[in-house]
Parts: structure tokens; C-alpha cells; sequence
């Protein structure tokens, strides 16, 4: 997961400490309360929308309005638990190689920038908020503000455990010096306004390579790095009002599909709780056990089946790691498994129904169905080099004399595992058949999971709910603030002219198709580590299609190159989205997985160039 303090938190001292510190309790435990009921309450009405639909025949035209409505508040108070534990994604290679003392001074600036991103955003949260009063929405008929009062709600939590988080790490001289230095930084940046408006697309670099890039390596949680570096390209060098990036935020961390995200983690963690996953490691052990790195095959290909239920990786691999993730770390170095699971996220990435495959065709007019075809084998080459790379690893690796199981006892263990098995293929049928959305599926899932735990395996402990309902908020939110602050940056680069500046440089090639291919790699990989899939497409989808078109390139083919190309730089630290969310998925430190990852990447980009220059890999099976 994200990574906690490096400095030991101490309880508030004296009178107003202890009084400060029950109101800290008080709080928090109102808002992990909250939390747990907001997921059960999006649970509870997604499924009410598909037994009203499909079972009766009567669709709940208001339950995706209401879920919409809860999901955004469920991301904001997700970010104020995951802020108010440590748990917000965040790079601490640097700063965990100095003295106790720098370290504090660190601790203590990363705490007070989180505090003054929140507090410079605060304003425009506000007046986003009141604009929604007058806007109504179309099923239920009541002021968008409940929706969008979440923003500065959580915003006003998440300021207020900063200070108490601040309290219990640094002294009083430490914060005063460390306030200090921060406001003189933000001093020196105010002043230098006029000369930064003159520069033009310099100040990409400024902002989002100097600001966001030193604030990650001072160990500032990615999300918050992020912001910060999005509201000084805004605020400092252009005339744009910082409103603009609360409806960024609003738009991706409101988007239906994210959603899926809490649901899996929930369905992840109800696995463990009820014997699923015992179940299921147990019959994939009794197959694999006695074969090095086992389990890491069992990943690629578990990843490779489920993807694309959810439409979206960090839901794909939230079923996938909690259930096998344990009994891995019991061989296997957690940096490796997260390295592992970060590369089969990227591999998987044009595995149908995928949302970036749906966002492609409708941008570009590329059919959606030769799209679907076209995806399946480049994902199964990607998946048989990083195969291969996993035997390469474990090959030296010794392991126990386990004595192959006798038939009978895989077959007792299949059955016993069969419906835990059973419920990827349950997921994707309910999918396919329209039973249920890609976000409404999950709770399928969940309702299949309770009825499995307390039917079949007999384990269903209800005290670990509320608990379990409250991790799940909080991992939730740590993915979902930095997907909306991201979203933020990404709109940023747009308004600077970049995209347009790329385009017609990848235009002016003179290199023919093979390079223009190559190109398309490089571009992408660098634009997927800084937009994120779905933003990429929106943006140069319309822009290089036509020049592939141009040059010979089937649009089917381009398509698989450009997808998995931002895959790769998706999951690429050190500005990776999916690598932190694989990080806080797998409960590992991001440090840890920064080393074993480079040879997948390296993996991934052999899987890549092979799809880029033999086209029949995309092309073979369209008609």
C-alpha cells in the first residue's frame, strides 16, 4: 500500500492534547462509520437496479443518479480515512536513506503541502458546490449540490488530520521552520508569475516535471503532487480559473465505472474472509505448487481471464491480488509480486469488454467489434513473455520437495474449489448475456460471494464487515483522489497545447510506417504515464489515427499498439497511475517494486514491438 510515516507518531501531550485527541477520535470514527455505510449503500442499490431490471422487468431509472451521487461522496471520505491512516500512495525512496532528523523536516513539508494544496483548492470547492444549487438532476429531481458538496466536505476533513497528523510527527520548531520554508518556495513562484505567463509551454516543464517531480521524490502523496503541480501551472502562469480543476476532479472520481473499483476491493476481501480464496489457492497449489514461481503463472493468466469485467485495471486487479497475494508472499519478495501484478494490469490492457477498446472506436470510428476480435491475441503474446521472464526468475529458486498430488485429491480440491473458480466466469457471462453493466456486475460478485460463504463454505465472520466495509473506502479513495487529480493534470496539458504540438510532430515523419510505429511506442508510453489511458484517446486519437490511415496502417492494428504502448506507461513508476494503484492494491510499499518491475517493463516493450511489426497478431482473426 501507500506508504505510512517513517516517523513514529506520538500522542498529543497535555490538557488540549488529550481533548484534541478525542475529538480526533470522535471524528474519525463518524466518518469511518459513514464510509462503511456509503459502501454498503452503492452495493445495496446497484443491486437493487439489476434484480429490478432483469428479474421484474422494472428498472430503477433513479439508482444509477443515487449510486453517483454516494460514489462521490464515498471517494472524498475514503481520501479523508486513507489521509487520516497514512495510506495515500506516495514515493519515499529518497527520503528513506536520510537521518531521523531530515526525515522529520520531509515528514513534516509533505504533511504541510497536502495542507496547503487542500487549502489553496478549498475556495473553488466551495463555489463549484453552490453553481450545482440551481442545477437539478434528471431522475430524482433534487439539487445537484448534494453531490457536489462531498468536494469541499472531504476537502475540510482532510485539512483538518492533516494538523493532527502534523501534531503528533513534528515539534513545534520543526513545523514552524518546515511552514516557513514552504510559504517562502510559494513567495518566490507567486513573484515570478509575470515572467512565467511569457514562457509558454516552457512552464510544462516547471510544473509538471519540476513541481510535481520534486514534490513525489520529497515523498508528498502522489495525488497531492499531482494537484500541486496542476493549480501552479494554472495559477502562475496562466489566466485560467482554478474552478476548472474541481470539475475535473468532480467528472473522474464521479465516473460509473470507477465505481466497480470499491465493489471489487470489497469482493477481494470477502474471498479471503468467507474461504474462497483458500479454496481456490488450495487447487491451484495442488496443479502448480511443485513448479517454481507457480502462483506468478496463476497471476498472469487469473488477470488475463478477468480482465476487462470491470473496465477498469485497478478493479482487475483488486479480484485478482487479495486472493492470491497472500499465500505468494509467503515465497515471493512483495516488491516482485507487485512488480508482477502492475505488468499483467499492462498486459491485459486490450483484453475486450475494455473501456479504452470502447473509447478508441467511438473517437476514431474504428468499429468497436473488430476492436473486440482484434485485442484478444496481442494481450496472450504479452502474457507468454512475461511467462517466459517469470520461469527466467524462479528458475534457481529452491523449493520444498512437494510430492505431486494424486488424482483424486486435485479432483476432491477441484470441486471444492469450483465455485470459487466459478465466479470470474459467473462475472463475465452476467456481462455478456446483459444481465448487468460492468459496474453493476460486481455486486453479482458480492452477492454470489456471501451466498458462497455461507452456504457452502461455511465461514462468514459478520464482526469483520464493518471493518473490511472501512479498509474498503479508504484503499478506495487512495486510488480514486489520484485518478481525479491526474484527470486535472491532464486537462492542464491539453490547455497548454501540447497535444496538438505531438500531432504534428508525428506528422511531419519522413521514416515511413515502421517508424511512424515506433514513434507511436515512445509517444505513448510517455503520454500513458502522464494522462492515463481514456484522456490519451480523447485527445490524439482524433489527431494520429488519420496520419496511421495515411501511412497504410490498419486501424485495428494501430489500435493495439497505441493501448498497450499506454499501458506500459501507466504502469511505469515514477509517474505511473496504475503502478501506485497496484501498489496500494497489493498493500506494498512502492519503493519495493520500482527495481523488479524494470525487467517486466522491458518484457512488456519486446510483447509490444513484436505486435507493432507483425500485424497479423491484430489482424488475423478479423474477417
Amino acid at each position: 500500500m501507500s506508504s505510512p510515516s517513517l516517523i513514529k507518531e506520538a500522542p498529543l501531550q497535555g490538557p488540549f492534547g488529550k481533548y484534541a485527541s478525542g475529538l480526533e477520535k470522535v471524528v474519525a470514527t463518524i466518518v469511518e462509520w459513514v464510509a462503511a455505510s456509503l459502501v454498503l449503500a452503492c452495493i445495496g442499490i446497484l443491486f437493487s437496479g439489476v434484480v429490478g431490471r432483469y428479474i421484474f422487468n422494472s428498472p430503477l431509472v433513479w439508482s444509477d443518479e443515487l449510486a453517483s451521487i454516494l460514489f462521490l461522496w464515498l471517494a472524498m471520505i475514503g481520501s479523508v480515512i486513507a489521509l487520516k491512516r497514512g495510506e495515500h500512495m506516495r514515493m519515499t525512496a529518497f527520503i528513506s536513506r536520510l537521518s531521523d532528523q531530515k526525515k522529520m523536516y520531509l515528514e513534516t513539508l509533505g504533511i504541510l503541502a497536502c495542507f496547503f494544496y487542500l487549502a489553496i483548492i478549498i475556495r473553488p470547492a466551495y463555489h463549484f458546490a453552490l453553481d450545482e444549487l440551481i442545477v437539478t438532476t434528471p431522475s430524482l429531481e433534487i439539487s445537484n449540490l448534494w453531490r457536489a458538496a462531498a468536494l469541499p466536505s472531504g476537502i475540510i476533513l482532510m485539512m483538518f488530520f492533516c494538523l493532527f497528523r502534523l501534531a503528533k510527527i513534528a515539534t513545534l520548531k520543526v513545523a514552524i521552520y518546515s511552514a516557513l520554508l514552504l510559504l517562502g518556495i510559494f513567495a518566490a513562484l507567486y513573484f515570478c508569475s509575470p515572467a512565467f505567463v511569457g514562457l509558454g509551454k516552457y512552464n510544462l516543464l516547471i510544473f509538471f516535471v519540476g513541481v510535481a517531480g520534486f514534490s513525489i521524490l520529497a515523498g508528498v502523496p502522489i495525488a497531492f503532487a499531482f494537484g500541486l503541480g496542476t493549480v501552479a501551472y494554472l495559477g502562475l502562469s496562466t489566466h485560467m480559473p482554478l474552478s476548472v480543476v474541481i470539475g475535473r476532479m468532480d467528472e473522474a472520481m464521479s465516473h460509473m465505472v470507477l465505481l466497480a473499483v470499491p465493489l471489487f476491493v470489497f469482493l477481494g476481501l470477502l474471498m479471503e474472509m468467507t474461504g474462497m480464496a483458500r479454496a481456490m489457492i488450495a487447487f491451484l497449489a495442488s496443479l502448480l505448487g511443485h513448479v517454481r514461481g507457480g502462483l506468478s503463472y496463476v497471476l498472469v493468466g487469473a488477470m488475463y481471464l478477468v480482465s476487462g469485467i470491470s473496465g477498469s485495471k485497478a478493479a482487475d486487479m483488486a479480484a485478482i491480488a487479495p486472493a492470491l497475494f497472500p499465500e505468494m508472499k509467503k515465497t515471493t519478495p512483495p516488491g516482485e509480486l507487485v512488480a508482477l501484478l502492475a505488468a499483467t494490469g499492462a498486459q491485459t490492457e486490450t483484453i475486450p469488454p475494455s473501456l479504452v477498446l470502447i473509447t478508441i472506436g467511438s473517437v476514431t470510428g474504428v468499429s468497436i467489434a473488430a476492436l473486440f476480435t482484434g485485442g484478444m491475441l496481442p494481450a496472450l503474446i504479452l502474457a507468454f513473455i512475461l511467462c517466459i521472464l517469470v520461469w527466467w526468475r524462479n528458475r534457481h529458486v529452491q523449493i520444498t520437495q512437494v510430492a505431486r498430488p494424486k488424482t483424486a485429491e486435485v479432483f476432491k480440491l477441484c470441486l471444492v474449489a469450483f465455485p470459487a473458480l466459478a465466479l470470474p466466469f459467473v462475472i463475465r457471462a452476467a456481462v455478456v448475456e446483459g444481465v448487468a453493466t460492468a459496474t453493476e456486475v460486481s455486486t453479482i460478485g458480492i452477492v454470489y460471494g456471501v451466498i458462497c460463504g455461507v452456504l457452502i463454505y461455511r465461514q462468514f465472520d459478520i464482526k469483520r464487515i464493518v471493518p473490511m466495509l472501512i479498509d474498503t473506502a479508504s484503499l478506495s479513495g487512495a486510488i480514486l483522489l489520484i485518478i481525479g487529480a491526474a484527470t486535472g493534470m491532464a486537462w492542464g496539458l491539453t490547455q497548454s497545447g501540447f497535444s496538438q504540438v505531438v500531432a504534428q510532430i508525428m506528422a511531419d515523419l519522413n521514416g515511413g510506417p515502421h517508424l511512424f510505429l515506433l514513434i507511436s511506442i515512445i509517444v505513448f508510453v510517455i503520454l500513458g504515464s502522464v494522462l492515463e489511458g481514456i484522456p490519451a484517446i480523447v485527445l490524439f486519437g482524433p489527431l494520429l489515427f488519420p496520419v496511421a490511415r495515411q501511412l497504410g496502417i490498419n486501424e485495428v492494428h494501430y489500435s493495439m499498439v497505441v493501448i498497450l504502448s499506454m499501458g506500459i506507461g501507466l504502469f511505469a513508476p515514477p509517474l505511473g497511475v496504475g503502478y501506485y494503484a497496484a501498489c496500494a492494491i497489493g498493500k506494498v510499499n512502492p519503493d519495493d517494486g520500482v527495481k523488479p518491475i524494470i525487467g517486466y517493463l522491458v518484457a512488456l516493450v519486446v510483447g509490444t514491438l513484436i505486435v507493432a511489426f507483425v500485424p497479423w497478431i491484430s489482424t488475423g482473426f478479423l474477417s
